[in-house]
């Protein structure tokens, strides 16, 4: 059962980075700046991204003691759509008086791609 919802749990996360990454891609492409969902970048990343960097370390705390190398990879996966919007957000620029800290985004990276690792070495 708890291993079920981990599954779902790292599932929604992944849904959530690359429905977050479309966004991205289409405002950057957008003249007006504006994506599909109407939300500005600060709302996005609340509403999109923190759920997506939170789901799947509460899915490998709440599976521990359960062995799956599936969950793993997942886990791994959401880490690594987390590095890719880190190394696109430090490739381009910022918007006039925004501030931004990749730092924000690679430390959760490394921390998920690290417990899908144990999950993986574990199994």
């Amino acid at each position: 059962m708890t291993l079920t919802v981990s599954y779902i749990l790292t599932g929604i996360a992944i849904g959530l980075l690359v429905l977050y990454g479309a966004d991205v891609a289409v405002t950057m492409g957008s003249d007006d700046q504006e994506g599909f969902l109407p939300l500005d970048d600060m709302q996005r990343g609340a509403g999109l991204g923190g759920p997506a960097i939170i789901l799947p370390i509460i899915a490998f705390f709440i599976s521990i003691k359960k062995p799956s190398r599936g969950l793993g990879g997942m886990i791994i996966i959401s880490g690594i759509l987390i590095l890719i919007g880190g190394l696109a957000m430090v490739i381009t620029p910022a918007p006039e008086g925004v501030e931004r800290n990749p730092l924000m985004l690679f430390a959760p990276a490394i921390f998920q791609i690290a417990l899908g690792a144990i999950k993986i070495i574990k199994s």
